[in-house]
């Protein structure tokens, strides 16, 4: 059995010190250094750095070079250990509005990967469908040759990967979309990349939203006589997510959003195969895309995904607001958990929970991450 010591351990509620965390595959205790014995366990010394649960990406299309829907089994495989660095433990493979068969393969290709005992990444939870069943008119960087119209039953047939999946309330079938894949599943329904009214938005809602895709982008703005989307989002109880690159959202709005959404906001990555890689082009669903620096633009200017860590997340919301570092934390590991019904397993260091831990410096950057209790990053 292993023990953490010396570390500011990050609890849901507090930061504290002088407390050792003590596990195998699961945490086993959490006691205070004086009743214990050191000797009697594998000691993890955290050198006065932050002692923190294993981040939760709910929302990330690829990494160093890859992408979910490639549909390679090789390319999750190598973003799953990529993302490990990152202080991400578990995560859901995002896919694209692709053509349906590429859709199919890369939900094919991300069973085989979560079922198999053969790769040490991050822990895959299920996929994101973000699209097809989007607005063509809130596109964004999705293609819209193959947006379709929503379709509960294809969901519902590959519940047993898909964990949440994006849809404009506002589009035809909608409606009966949302209110049928809730009735008969535990998928997380999400509206994103949407035209719909304030009203139209909160009607998905009564239907069974319960999740914003990417919040501001690629939905109606908040205006005072036209709440739109956003406005639906905050005002109501659903989760929200947030790209807290200070690109896709200026920095001085994470405060306000964060006072607002309290437990329900959700950090999110939305990063492509351009993440972790040098400048230059890629692409993202069979389109171009350039990155520069935090920025990754189509030819058109239209914003196409983000190069993000999940741990540079954390540090941005809590650098640019009034939330303590145990808040932050929770955005992108609790509330997230929360969010895709995973919270009783993971998201915070509790007793009983996963071994999913991190040690990071006071910038948030990773120095070990630890998974099921097994050390598989350790950083100089």
């Amino acid at each position: 059995m292993k023990c953490i010591i010396n570390g500011k351990v990050i609890l849901k509620d507090r930061v504290a010190e002088n407390l050792a965390v003590i596990f195998d595959d699961k945490i086993y205790e959490i006691a205070e250094l004086k009743d214990i014995n050191i000797n009697d366990y594998e000691v993890i010394d955290a050198q006065g750095k932050y002692v923190a649960p294993g981040l939760v990406d709910m929302h990330c299309h690829g990494y160093l070079g890859e992408d979910a829907s490639d549909g390679s089994t090789d390319g999750i495989i190598k973003m799953a250990k990529g993302i490990i660095e990152n202080g991400v433990t578990a995560w859901c493979p995002t896919t694209m509005t692709v053509s349906k068969a590429e859709i199919e393969k890369a939900f094919d290709c991300v069973r085989e990967v979560k079922n198999s005992d053969e790769y040490y990444g991050s822990r895959i939870l299920g996929v994101n469908s973000e699209g097809p069943f989007i607005n063509a008119a809130k596109k964004g960087a999705q293609a819209e040759e193959h947006i379709l119209k929503p379709d509960a039953d294809f969901i519902i047939e590959n519940s047993d990967i898909v964990k949440l999946f994006t849809v404009a309330p506002e589009v035809d079938g909608a409606a009966e979309c949302i209110e049928k894949v809730t009735k008969k599943t535990d998928v997380l329904v999400s509206m994103g990349h949407t035209d719909a009214t304030f009203e139209e938005a909160m009607a998905g809602i009564d239907k069974g939203v319960k999740n914003t895709t990417h919040l501001f982008n690629a939905m109606t703005a908040l205006n005072h006589r036209n709440p739109g989307v956003v406005g639906a989002a905050l005002s109501s109880g659903v989760y929200t997510e947030l790209i807290c690159d200070t690109f896709h959202v200026n920095k001085g709005l994470f405060n306000l959003v964060a006072k607002i959404k309290g437990d329900k906001l959700c950090l999110i990555t939305d990063c492509i195969r351009a993440g972790g890689m040098e400048d230059g082009d890629y692409t993202l669903g069979g389109q171009p895309v350039h990155k520069e620096g935090i920025k990754c633009l189509m030819p058109d200017g239209t914003i196409a995904g983000s190069v993000l860590k999940l741990n540079e997340a954390v540090y941005n919301l809590y650098s640019n607001s009034e939330l303590e570092i145990f808040e932050a934390v929770n955005c992108a590991s609790l509330n997230p958990a929360k969010a895709l019904g995973e919270d009783s397993e993971i998201g915070s260091i509790e007793k009983g929970k996963r071994a999913d831990i991190i040690i990071t410096d006071d910038k948030f950057n990773v120095y070990t991450t630890i998974l099921g209790g097994e050390i598989r990053y350790k950083g100089e």
